[in-house]
């Protein structure tokens, strides 16, 4: 239930704060009031689309706050998403919107949580039902007549649409790869031979490691200069180890340094530590000029191998022109065209394997769809019980009503053409709904749907904006009644302008529009300031020739029992 609504900056709305009670609640104003702007505001703060003229003129930025009761099923929402509730007894949905340049941004939360879309729509779910005038436009819709009657059926027929959708989703994969199969028949051999040829070349080119290029290229490196090597080498080893020129090595002169610094770590025991890093070194250069010996008496030129490596390289730098542009892409594509080699050699599924699964799926979708079906066909019989009733006391005592269900191709959405068809008077066939009925019997008929919905899926807070346009009298009447009725079960908001509808609430609202000074007292006529005591109870939608500094806002007001007579 609806406790409270705090909007700011809204539309016209400056600032208002308005308290709900339980049962029929109805908002009463003349046309451009700004009536619907209160249930635009709930709307959009439970994550409903706003636009840039949502901020108030003005301003930068605005801002709803909703206050629900907690009940229990709101509060295992909260904690499936693991939102910590404010108390024990509400719940509070807000939504701040920013004016960008040329947008508006915005951002949902829940008790001071942020959300995301989703999550909002989710909460919005189970918190309002909300009807407005185009939704009896809406009615004539096949998918959305579809839509309402499964929701009817329940938690079973739910059930099996999934599993309707899941098996249409089965059967459209397997005709797809059927389809692609047949495509595949048609330019097999063509391919086939395509594929052959380069699985082929890929396989005689012995393709396996990403890295060989790059180590045949090294290695050709090493081959083709294994002379310079052999000399520098021992030029290095020359320069560490054993200099033949006469010239001091860098193993010769640490070890004079080694022999120094021992004779002064006698005196001078601070010099340790250089004297271990000199020795330290001392044994690095050796070490090193062995092993750079080593390798110089172990390079040895072979014209052979550099051929074969030099033929290597040529071959993989061809293969990768054609299939890579790097070697691994062209290990990668050959391992992809053995892959099609064998798929258009039957190695993967036959073109008869295909069609067999393919028939398979369009069995189990068929008979998904049957059982559906029969479902479909339950629950319209209680729903055209179900809506005569509720529509007799509308002032249609002899409308006839019919679900008719028509078999078309199979969807995610079952096998059948739902249709609502309607006959107001006795003696005229049924005819879809939104042919033959007029707006007062579509607004009846849309109340009378809503009442069925909330019998089986009780929600707490039931809006109807203007769901009695176009009726009066008896009718009207009627509608206030069956109005009424919800509210003993729910909470419901109407905006109306039918004074019988109104009559019938448990809470009365006036709105209306105002015309203001920056200061907050009342304008009159041609922007004149009246006192706010002379302005009480006043309106005024417009001014002629207002001065510049006046403002129009959305004012509300709850009305006592004398008030709501007047």
């Amino acid at each position: 239930m609806l406790i409270a609504l705090d909007i700011e900056n809204f539309a016209l709305v400056d600032r208002l704060e308005l308290q709900f009670g339980r049962g029929l609640n109805v908002l009463t104003g003349e046309t451009g009031a700004g009536k619907s702007i209160i249930l635009d505001a709930l709307d959009a703060a439970l994550g409903g689309k706003v636009s840039g003229r949502a901020v108030r003129t003005g301003a930068d930025s605005a801002r709803i706050e909703a206050t629900f009761a907690l009940e229990p099923v709101l509060a295992e929402w909260l904690t499936a998403q693991e939102i910590e509730p404010i108390d024990e007894s509400t719940l509070v949905c807000s939504r701040e919107m920013t004016l960008g340049q040329g947008s508006i941004r915005s951002r949902s939360r829940v008790n001071g949580v942020v959300v995301n879309k989703q999550q909002m729509e989710e909460l919005r779910d189970r918190l309002v039902e909300i009807t407005a005038q185009g939704q009896t436009v809406q009615l004539g819709q096949p998918s959305l007549q579809r839509d309402w009657l499964d929701s009817f059926g329940g938690a079973a027929l739910m059930q099996q649409r999934e599993v309707v959708a899941a098996a249409h989703a089965a059967f459209q994969q397997a005709t797809q790869a059927l389809e692609k199969r047949r495509q595949m028949e048609q330019q097999r051999q063509q391919q086939l031979d395509l594929f052959a040829y380069q699985a082929k070349e890929l396989a005689s080119a012995n393709l396996g490691d990403p890295l060989e290029l790059e180590q045949l290229e090294q290695e050709r490196q090493r081959l083709s200069h294994t002379v310079a090597l052999q000399q520098q080498s021992y030029q290095v080893y020359q320069a560490l180890y054993q200099n033949d020129a006469g010239g001091s090595a860098a193993s010769d002169l640490l070890g004079k340094a080694e022999h120094l610094l021992t004779d002064m770590v006698r005196y001078d025991r601070e010099l340790e530590p250089i004297l271990d890093m000199v020795a330290e070194a001392l044994a690095r250069v050796e070490e090193a000029g062995r092993q750079i010996n080593t390798y110089g008496e172990g390079l040895e030129t072979d014209p052979e191998r550099l051929e074969a490596v030099e033929q290597r390289i040529i071959q993989l730098k061809q293969i990768c022109k054609k299939y890579g542009p790097t070697l691994p892409e062209a290990i990668a594509y050959a391992q992809r065209v053995q892959a099609d080699v064998d798929a258009l050699s039957d190695g993967g599924q036959s073109l008869e394997a295909l069609e067999q699964q393919s028939a398979q799926r369009q069995t189990v979708l068929t008979e998904a769809c049957a059982q559906l079906t029969e479902l479909r066909r339950a629950t319209a019989r209680t729903l055209e019980a179900q809506i005569i009733e509720e529509l007799k006391p509308l002032a249609m005592e002899k409308v006839q009503f019919q679900v008719d269900i028509a078999p078309v191709t199979p969807t995610a959405a079952g096998g059948d053409r739902i249709t609502f068809l309607f006959s107001p008077n006795p003696g005229e066939p049924l005819q879809p709904l939104t042919a033959i009925a007029s707006g007062g019997e579509m607004s009846r008929f849309l109340l009378a749907l809503k009442v069925c919905f909330s019998q089986i899926d009780p929600i707490g807070t039931m809006v109807f904006d203007e769901i009695d346009v176009g009726v009066s009298g008896r009718v009207a009447q009627a509608i206030a009644d069956k109005l009424h009725q919800l509210g003993s079960r729910h909470q419901v908001l109407c905006v109306t302008h039918q004074p019988l509808v109104a009559a019938m609430a448990h809470t009365h609202f006036r709105v209306d529009k105002q015309v203001i000074d920056p200061a907050g007292e009342v304008a009159g006529k041609n922007g004149r300031k009246k006192s706010k005591a002379a302005a009480a109870g006043a309106e005024s939608n417009s001014t002629d020739e207002a001065s510049d500094d006046v403002r129009t806002v959305v004012r509300v007001s709850q009305l006592s029992d004398e008030q709501r007579r007047h």
